[in-house]
């Protein structure tokens, strides 16, 4: 267990645990307020946040920043955004178990030391990880699930939005929705 961010975060960064390790450019750590209330996951990488070395930088990450901004959150003030696998799954493909198992020592730290009141899961891969193994995101969007005292809610990904635009009005229904259970059980989001 670790004490302090800037020891995970060195750790995290020398990690070889799986075969993604041998591939990326850069690893993606994650971004935002340590102290944050609010935390997102995604789910890995995609090309642009493997060159940058930061979540959700691409186009879909721009829609993202669009979702946020409409409900006062901000990437670098008052969330904390994270992803399951730490590095890119070669041709944007989705983490495999294995690798999610080797990197997810590496998310629990992040929660641990966040402490956050509610985690919002950006698509299937970590809503199934995270919420529950049957979790579906067309019929369980939107809503909260309480584990070990954290508020869960999972939504489409960013990305899955970009391919079928039919969905971006249910997502920002969800994020309304998140919005509201902030104003609720939050004390500092909206301070910041």
């Amino acid at each position: 267990m670790y004490k302090d961010w800037n020891t995970l975060k060195a750790d995290c960064m020398k990690c070889m645990k799986c075969e993604l390790g041998k591939t990326r450019t850069n690893l993606v750590f994650g971004v935002g307020n340590e102290k944050a209330e609010v935390m997102f996951v995604g789910e890995g990488p995609g090309y642009n946040e493997d060159m940058k070395g930061e979540p959700f930088v691409g186009r879909g990450g721009r829609l993202l920043d669009k979702y946020l901004e409409y409900i006062n959150l901000d990437r670098h003030k008052n969330i904390y955004i994270a992803n399951m696998v730490k590095c890119r799954p070669p041709e944007n493909r989705d983490p495999s178990e294995q690798e999610q198992d080797c990197c997810i020592e590496w998310l629990r730290e992040q929660t641990r030391l966040i402490r956050p009141k509610i985690i919002v899961c950006l698509g299937r891969i970590s809503a199934k990880r995270l919420i529950s193994k049957d979790f579906l995101v067309t019929q369980d969007h939107g809503d909260f699930f309480e584990k070990g005292g954290i508020q869960f809610m999972g939504t489409f990904h960013p990305a899955a939005l970009l391919r079928n635009p039919n969905n971006k009005p249910l997502a920002l229904e969800d994020f309304i929705g998140l919005r509201d259970k902030i104003k609720e059980i939050c004390e500092h989001t909206y301070e910041i």
